[in-house]
């Protein structure tokens, strides 16, 4: 089964899901909020859609790693959709969280990297942020299994 990450922000939230053997991670979408329900229902869509076992939020902590207003905000919406999958029978997905801290600095640097306009850049930086939570999240794992 895949795993799927969010890169939760106030007017976008950036999608991303691993291949099947969990190794790598590719950008699917940008999900334009409309508000918190609908939202979380467009998510379980994707879920569903990549048959995934999994969510990872990125968890925009602090630099010194304490909440933030937005970490509020993001913990607020993974309780929102973690509500909506046991009320549509999906409660056997996990929801897990994945510190991001510095992944959108990452993504615009990617992008940078690859030449991407600025307009560009705009487009799908939540993209490329959550294929970065994604990755850490398997690497993470991979660590652990490995020990």
């Amino acid at each position: 089964m895949r795993k799927i990450a969010l890169d939760v922000g106030d007017k976008t939230i950036g999608v991303a899901v691993s291949d099947e053997l969990m190794i790598s991670a590719q950008g699917i979408t940008t999900i334009e909020r409309v508000g918190i329900r609908k939202d979380a229902d467009k998510v379980i869509s994707y879920v569903q859609e990549y048959d995934c076992d999994t969510v990872v939020v990125g968890l925009p902590l602090k630099l010194d790693g304490t909440d933030s207003p937005q970490t509020e905000k993001v913990r607020e919406f993974a309780k929102m959709l973690g509500n909506k999958m046991m009320s549509t029978g999906m409660s056997d997905i996990e929801i897990v969280f994945q510190d991001e801290r510095l992944t959108t600095v990452q993504a615009e640097k990617v992008l940078i990297d690859a030449d991407v306009s600025r307009k560009g850049r705009k487009k799908v930086i939540d993209k490329q942020a959550a294929v970065l939570i994604l990755q850490a999240y398997l690497e993470r794992s991979r660590n652990v299994i490995s020990r």
